[in-house]
């Protein structure tokens, strides 16, 4: 076995919750040197993983030179950084989306100086790497990737991948261009189709995650991912082990017993205590996740695709009483009843209460038009709020996503428009209907205590008297 080299152990407390983390890279038991690069800012709570690629070690060169522009771009931004977590208002604001922009120019600044580093040096042409970081700023952890790199992320002892490998296999996968046994004979699986330096722009996914305590997240090149393929259970309970300098020889180890073809890169965060675990915030985010999995227009989606619709939710508390929406102002969110009940009024007349994994509003989210109703709380409520400036947001930068968005918004519209249909089918028969009240009724007789039948009526007889 090729020896370890780099490995760091530490903890810091930028997030308001102990961060600690153990990293290890190695050559693997084929290659003569290693392209993979990693790096660790205590201070910043940013953790990066690249694996380079290239000839005459040029894939060293790509993936060194991304870390290291990487990381000078986040520190220029220390300062927009510390804002988002003290939670400025006003002209100093930051959003998610503004952290997430500085994330993506700072890998776009790394893919532009590593492909001028290639146009430079012809032995370097073609150099580039792949790219999987975290970000830990609060609660949150914003996660960029490039490549096939991977991040993991162990919860409550359920191991999830949290990227999405850039291949030509997953992306005829996703396409559904053939059948998934032609695909495997016609597409390696590691052949990328998106790197770091290749060209002077990179195009990086991005997501942001609420973490808890006792989460794990495992940030690794495919040398090491590759080798569990078909065993995710293994890489779990590797994982799962409490020291974290210990998991991560495991895993190196690992990988090199079952052949160690690639350079192998690994590096542990944990979030406290990995035994630890909040109960009550585990249950209240997977309870969101759960209320929007089960709206038709999210249903279809997996389980990437909702985190990224989830980074883009709200929610809000309302008292008894609030009004969540107003009939005739113009509005522009989905409202999605996460607990508690809400009362839809037209006028002052209530016309529908909805509760728990109900929601109204939808129609904001394609077109700014005056509210048809108001939303007033009965009780206390919480209700998840999306807005449409978000959701052109993924529409935009998700086409597969906006794909899958659009086509199930179509079903929910054509629903809505056949329960109309039938509800207006319902009082043309009504107002159809022929009325006989006049003709026939029945009397009762108290005296006698029966029932007469009191007829219309009768024309005169034309018989002789």
């Amino acid at each position: 076995m090729a020896a370890a080299t780099r490995v760091r152990y530490g903890g810091l407390a930028m997030t308001g919750t102990e961060v600690r983390f153990a990293a290890l890279t190695d050559v693997g038991r084929a290659r003569e040197h290693n392209e993979d690069n990693f790096l660790v800012d205590k201070k910043l709570s940013l953790f990066v993983v690249c694996d380079g690629m290239g000839g005459h070690a040029a894939g060293e060169v790509a993936s060194a030179l991304t870390v290291r522009v990487v990381h000078e771009e986040l520190k220029r931004e220390a300062d927009l950084i510390a804002d988002y977590l003290a939670g400025k208002t006003g002209a100093e604001k930051v959003s998610q989306r503004d952290l997430l922009n500085t994330i993506e120019f700072a890998i776009n600044r790394a893919s532009a100086r590593v492909h001028a580093e290639a146009v430079k040096d012809p032995s370097k042409r073609g150099m580039g790497t792949t790219l999987v970081l975290i970000l830990f700023v609060g609660r949150q952890a914003f996660v960029a990737h490039v490549g096939d790199s991977r991040i993991y992320l162990l919860r409550g002892g359920t191991l999830e991948q949290v990227t999405e490998d850039h291949t030509v296999y997953n992306e005829l996968i996703k396409r559904k261009k053939l059948p998934r046994e032609k695909i495997e004979e016609i597409a390696p699986r590691n052949a990328i189709t998106r790197a770091v330096g290749v060209y002077d722009h990179a195009a990086a996914d991005t997501l942001v995650l609420d973490f808890l305590a006792g989460d794990r997240f495992l940030l690794c090149s495919d040398g090491l991912s590759g080798y569990f393929e078909e065993d995710p259970e293994e890489l779990g309970r590797l994982l799962m082990e409490p020291d974290a300098d210990v998991a991560v020889k495991n895993l190196i180890n690992a990988a090199n017993t079952r052949g160690g073809r690639d350079n192998i890169t690994a590096v542990i965060v944990t979030a406290g205590d990995v035994k630890a675990r909040d109960e009550a915030r585990a249950k209240r985010l997977q309870l969101k996740r759960d209320t929007l999995a089960r709206m038709p227009l999210f249903r279809a989606l997996t389980d990437r695709e909702m985190l990224r619709v989830l980074q883009v939710t709200e929610v809000l508390p309302y008292q008894d009483g609030d009004i969540a929406i107003a009939e005739g102002a113009r509005g522009e969110e989905l409202f999605v009843v996460l607990s508690g009940q809400v009362e839809v009024l037209r006028g002052d007349a209530v016309v529908a209460t909805l509760g728990p994994g109900e929601h109204v509003g939808e129609m904001a989210l394609i077109r700014n038009r005056p509210r048809s109703a108001s939303v007033r709380s009965k009780g206390a409520s919480e209700l998840i709020v999306l807005r449409r400036q978000d959701f052109f947001e993924i529409l935009r930068k998700e086409h597969q996503l906006a794909v899958k968005l659009l086509w199930q918004f179509t079903g929910v519209l054509a629903e809505r428009l056949e329960q109309t249909t039938r509800q207006l089918g319902s009082a043309r028969e009504e107002l159809a209907a022929e009325d006989i009240t006049a003709e026939v009724f029945e009397e009762v007789d108290e005296e006698e205590n029966r029932i007469t039948q009191v007829l219309p009526p009768q024309p005169p007889s034309n018989r002789p008297k």
